[in-house]
């Protein structure tokens, strides 16, 4: 069983810290991740820097023997804490009431990140066992990973692991497979400025953008050859995974979305603006791909004048099968701690592991419930979170003697 005072300790340390993106400034976040890791006995910790101020660290503990590689994998960085008047309390003065940890980053993912280092400490305490365990914490995950994750995978040998688990929000009760992949685009209209009332000398590009938006959106009915296994895994995960995750989650993992985030026009109600752009978010299942994706957009609005398109982001829909031992390890763990077994199934949100398992590691998401993600107020229940780092250390131990 994992030490809960130290969790308790270390993730109230990281919340006292601002690690917010932007700017992804985690120096001190990693300097105070390193001291706590330093004084686990046999763990080595490296520092890895593509860009300041980003600062990703990778600790390493081995075993007795030669064995498997397991990574977890945790980031520094949190959403901004937002509008002090959105808190009962300061978000980076972290506070236990009610039997629940307070501040930013509480499920999102300091909570996790202490979870992990919990785990360290106990292997440690215990090394009896082959192989080699690897805690990444990068400082970059909040804006796509590039200079975190994306980048260790690159450069730190370390991390090619034989299986990943991260340890994001999420639920124990719920452990994720797979994610969709994304697309962002720009849409851009040009057009012909003119006054209000004389729209005949003019041409609106506002509502030329909003034209092409609108083909875009229709890209939601665009058909999708969802793998068998997959979808059967989303419809058994429904009852458990429904009432966390929000009602109507499992259509939307089966499907396309896109969401129209963002449309900038005009300076005024009397005048024909001449230019005008909008952003959409496209999230895409496994059985289809970005390429799909975007020539099916192009194909939308390649009969519009005035109307270009970019593709900002684009990430491939990633899942690793069910039937790697990864997952019945997780769920043999958690079982007799949350008293019954977890599901498993896809996640909304993307996190990290798409980048492990766009790297060919089987992957897994398993952290604790969210309560206030993103906004005020965040926690995070410490019964369950305690929960987590026991099935971690325990599944951990699992899949070392494998």
């Amino acid at each position: 069983m994992t030490d809960h005072d130290l969790i308790l300790r270390t993730a109230m340390a990281l919340i006292a810290i601002p690690s917010e993106t932007p700017p992804s400034d985690t120096r001190a976040m990693a300097d105070e991740a390193d001291r706590i890791l330093a004084a686990i006995p046999g763990v080595t910790v490296s520092r890895h820097v593509r860009r300041e101020p980003v600062h990703n660290l990778v600790a390493v503990l081995q075993g007795v023997r030669p064995g498997p590689r397991i990574v977890l994998s945790g980031h520094l960085d949190t959403y901004p804490a937002g509008d002090p008047a959105r808190w009962t309390t300061p978000p980076h003065a972290p506070s236990v009431r009610g039997e629940r940890l307070y501040g930013r980053g509480a499920a999102d993912m300091k909570g996790g990140i202490a979870a992990a280092i919990a785990v360290l400490s106990s292997l440690a305490a215990r090394r009896d066992w082959p192989g080699e365990v690897v805690l990444a914490l990068a400082g970059d995950e909040e804006s796509m990973g590039r200079d975190g994750t994306l980048f260790l995978l690159e450069t730190v040998p370390a991390l090619r692991g034989h299986c990943c688990i991260v340890t994001d929000a999420g639920s124990p009760a719920v452990i994720r497979f797979g994610e969709k992949g994304m697309v962002w685009l720009t849409l851009r209209a040009t057009g012909r400025a003119a006054h209000g009332a004389h729209v005949h000398r003019g041409v609106n590009a506002a509502e030329r953008v909003v034209e092409a938006a609108r083909r875009i959106l229709a890209l939601r009915d665009m058909p999708v050859a969802l793998p068998r296994w997959v979808a059967d895994a989303i419809a058994a995960a429904r009852p458990v995974s429904e009432p966390l995750g929000g009602a109507g989650e499992a259509d939307t993992l089966g499907r396309v979305t896109v969401n129209l985030g963002r449309i900038v026009s005009g300076t005024s109600p009397n005048l024909v603006p001449d230019t005008a752009e909008a952003g959409l978010d496209i999230r895409l299942p496994p059985g289809t791909t970005t390429g799909a994706v975007i020539a099916a957009a192009r194909a939308a609005i390649e009969a519009l004048p005035g109307v270009t398109m970019t593709v900002d982001v684009a990430w491939e829909p990633t899942v690793t099968p069910t039937d790697h031992p990864l997952f019945a390890a997780l769920a043999r763990a958690a079982e007799p701690l949350l008293g019954r077994r977890p599901v498993l199934n896809m996640r909304v949100g993307a996190s990290d592991a798409r980048l492990f398992r766009l790297f060919g590691i089987p992957t897994a998401v398993f952290g604790p419930t969210p309560h206030g993600m993103g906004g005020g107020d965040e926690n995070v229940e410490l019964a369950e979170l305690f929960a987590v780092a026991d099935a971690l250390e325990a599944a951990v131990r699992d899949l070392l003697a494998a």
